[in-house]
């Protein structure tokens, strides 16, 4: 069974591509612009990994990162920052709320596919 992407930013211009791009990697992929709408998929889909921006209208990234961590239900979901806040700072209090990985914006292609590639094989690491 494909594995499930929850894509979470409001800029149409980084979700159509990216949306594509897990797609062509074989993956189902859901789509929220807002944190409200990404908590309503996260409990309704129990996705295998979020794409999570950090800037979001109302709820951001990070309380959404804190919000899945804290349910015990959801601790198998994996989380990937994909945003444009770089700072140490920022990168630092994304992983300290629980994010497996952080990739900053730009990226490449191919750097977030083996991000993804290598954060869902440590499921199967863990599970196995």
């Amino acid at each position: 069974m494909p594995k499930e992407i929850l894509i979470v930013d409001d800029e149409p211009s980084i979700v159509v591509p990216i949306q594509f791009l897990m797609e062509q990697q074989g993956y189902n992929v859901i789509v929220a612009e807002n944190g409200h709408d990404a908590l309503d998929l996260i409990y309704k889909y129990n996705p295998d990994l979020i794409l999570l921006d950090i800037m979001l209208p109302g709820i951001d990234g990070y309380e959404v990162c804190e919000i899945v961590r804290l349910n015990p239900k959801l601790r198998d979901v994996k989380i990937i920052f994909l945003t444009a806040k770089g700072r140490e700072v920022e990168i630092a209090k994304g992983m300290a709320l629980g994010a497996d990985a952080y990739i900053t914006k730009p990226f490449s292609n191919a750097e977030l596919v083996a991000k993804v590639k290598t954060v869902l094989d440590n499921i199967h690491e863990e599970a196995g």
